[in-house]
């Protein structure tokens, strides 16, 4: 009787693993065979703390996945049940089972691009965060106070406190993140110039040089200007003279300036108004890029005082040394524009 027991447990266990090597032999070639459902490449998001469940269902769900739970049974069994890493990936077809694994553990993730332009506003590069459809949105209701503080820089003014670049992240990124490296980005490249910084500088500290860099890159578009005109303000500085700059006029009119400065515009008193008041702005008027900073801290100086644009349409100027010099270089712009805005005979 024992020996009959003895022989049917036996046949039992062989049958079992006959079975189990079937089951397996059967798992591993669909853990192999290409996706039957990904016709075209795709993407698929992994969100922040999803656990693997939850990704084979979405994947279940989306057609790729008919059998989850092998899936999930092959993540455990190689030790990537908590392995997967959050983003966007792109899924190709002809991938297998077990590609999409290694791929969603993998962190190669799709990256997204923002660009924050030179001479852009704090509000502009905020409205373009808030647009993006790949930045999670953390900041976006936060008071400029607030965000300075979490950002670790409580109590600083956010214009001109951000590098201007293009920066590349995974989904799901959020506007205080990107501000973040930003602004770390802004605070690396201002003490690197500020280290290399010519002697004898109106300009105490480093804040004031961006200061002067957010002018500049508002003055001229022409990356060979950039020293000097820096060096005119230098000069003026250096004098006593007022800087006498639309460019802080116009931050100073704020949302109601129309595209027009008028000379009441000139002669109104603010923070920002160069025209009446001497020394710098308040604070930075714009980004200003890695050029206007070095420029700022490393000038041209060549004695001129004054600039005009030539009117050549290539955004260049004129620079003079004295008031008459400047006043002949404005009468002739303004000769050479009524003959540009004049009718063509």
């Amino acid at each position: 009787m024992i020996r009959k027991l003895l022989r049917i447990v036996a046949a039992l266990i062989f049958i079992a693993g006959i079975v189990a090597v079937v089951i397996a032999w059967r798992a591993n070639v669909w853990l192999q065979t290409p996706i039957e459902g990904l016709s075209e490449i795709s993407t698929f998001e992994v969100e922040r703390g999803g656990s693997l469940r939850t990704v084979a269902s979405q994947l279940n769900g989306r057609g790729w996945l008919d059998q989850p739970n092998v899936w999930i049974a092959w993540a455990r069994l190689t030790g990537r049940a908590g392995g997967l890493k959050a983003g966007e990936y792109e899924i190709a077809p002809g991938l297998s089972p077990r590609a999409l694994l290694d791929r969603l553990s993998s962190g190669d993730v799709v990256l997204h691009a923002i660009t924050f332009i030179e001479g852009s506003r704090f509000a502009e590069i905020r409205k373009q965060l808030a647009k993006h459809p790949a930045v999670a949105q953390k900041a976006a209701t936060m008071s400029s106070e607030d965000l300075m503080r979490d950002l670790g820089a409580p109590g600083a003014h956010p214009e001109g406190q951000f590098f201007p670049d293009t920066y590349h992240f995974a989904r799901g990124t959020s506007d205080l993140e990107l501000l973040g490296i930003a602004y770390r980005r802004m605070q690396s490249e201002l003490d690197a110039a500020w280290a290399a910084r010519a002697p004898d500088l109106p300009l105490a500290t480093k804040y004031e040089a961006l200061i002067l860099a957010s002018v500049v890159e508002k003055e001229t578009a022409l990356d060979s200007e950039r020293p000097q005109i820096a060096g005119v303000f230098i000069e003026r500085l250096k004098r006593g003279m007022r800087l006498q700059t639309d460019p802080t006029v116009i931050y100073g009119i704020g949302e109601n300036y129309d595209g027009n400065i008028r000379r009441a515009d000139l002669l109104r008193d603010t923070p920002y108004n160069t025209y009446t008041r001497s020394g710098l702005p308040p604070t930075p008027i714009a980004l200003a890029g890695a050029d206007s900073i070095r420029a700022a801290v490393q000038p041209k100086m060549t004695g001129a005082l004054f600039f005009v644009a030539t009117g050549r349409g290539d955004g260049s100027h004129h620079f003079s040394a004295t008031l008459e010099e400047h006043n002949a270089a404005v009468q002739r712009y303004l000769r050479q524009l009524r003959q540009q805005r004049s009718p063509q005979r």
